[in-house]
């Protein structure tokens, strides 16, 4: 489908919305002032100032208000992965993406997103973009809103869950590889069999090491997946998978910080070494396992602290 994306003043954004009155649609979506259909394009007018053209009148119609505004290709972001194909930005895409698999404290999670062509700005408009540019508390608020415009898939695996399997000698890789082909099947049984033009996973492993991981399994997700690192910068897919799954790993790590009786940090460094010796000495070696994931140097660490503060 044809896209093109104009930015209007409020005067003009008045005249658009005059000019196809006599067209209007109701579009209940976040953002979304107005709404219209002609025989051959969509009209989807913004807050922000933007209107979306869809349709092969696209052209046509947005050629009446101003210039289309350039969007910056996946030719824009240095990746590494497979040859991406063109236009890969507008197309229709599922994504996968996961959070949480460098914290010592929390779970790992991953969440698989569909982008249609005709949502990709309806998901600009309600913020998204690469989530390592957006705080926690911002991808809180946009979280809502994406889990009810789109179909996705959301997998946590706790802590008790994930050092069962790390010990069974489950690598961290496959751990991730079996967790991202079940969101991937998970929406693709929601879509009703609606097909993705392509699946972007964001890349953690090589192709032939991803699919080593899950050859095991009874189903495996094949047809058009693509594999690229920076994923989150090419489609919105990517994108918002990124935003659903930092936000369930939000919320696994409010409960566990209720749980150990304060808040617990992210990542790995001293400051959860001190963190995860006072829960060492408060509640025992067994709780603090249950919160973390034990094979990480900083279980050592945190067991050496306390035992000086015992001392």
């Amino acid at each position: 489908m044809s896209n093109q994306v104009i930015i209007v003043n409020s005067q003009d954004m008045k005249k658009v919305i005059n000019h196809y009155m006599s067209s209007k649609v109701v579009r209940n979506a976040p953002g979304v002032v107005f709404a219209a259909k002609l025989p051959d394009t969509s009209i989807t007018a913004y807050k922000s100032g933007k209107v979306l053209f869809q349709g092969a009148g696209s052209e046509r119609e947005a050629a009446r208000w101003g210039t289309a505004e350039v969007k910056a290709g996946s030719a824009a972001v240095k990746t590494k992965g497979d040859l991406l194909p063109d236009r890969l930005a507008q197309l229709s895409v599922l994504g996968s993406d996961e959070t949480g698999t460098g914290d010592f404290f929390g779970p790992v999670t991953v969440a698989a997103c569909f982008v249609r062509a005709n949502q990709i700005e309806l998901v600009r408009e309600l913020g998204v973009k690469d989530s390592k540019m957006l705080t926690d508390d911002l991808m809180r608020k946009i979280a809502p809103d994406l889990q009810e415009a789109l179909i996705y898939s959301v997998l946590t695996l706790e802590n008790e869950k994930y050092n069962d399997v790390q010990a069974s000698g489950w690598s961290q890789g496959k751990i991730k590889a079996l967790l991202h082909n079940q969101a991937l099947k998970h929406v693709l049984r929601k879509m009703d069999g609606e097909k993705p033009d392509y699946i972007l996973i964001d890349q953690f492993a090589e192709r032939g090491i991803y699919y080593n991981h899950i050859k095991a399994e009874s189903e495996i997700v094949r047809e058009n997946v693509l594999f690229s690192t920076k994923a989150e910068g090419l489609h919105m897919s990517v994108a918002a998978a990124s935003i659903i799954a930092r936000v369930a790993f939000l919320e696994e790590m409010d409960r566990l910080s209720g749980i150990a009786g304060m808040t617990l940090p992210k990542g790995a460094g001293p400051r959860v070494d001190e963190v995860a010796a006072k829960i060492l000495l408060k509640s025992g070696e067994d709780t603090l396992k249950s919160l973390t994931k034990w094979h990480f140097a900083n279980a050592g660490k945190a067991k050496n602290l306390a035992a000086r503060k015992r001392r």
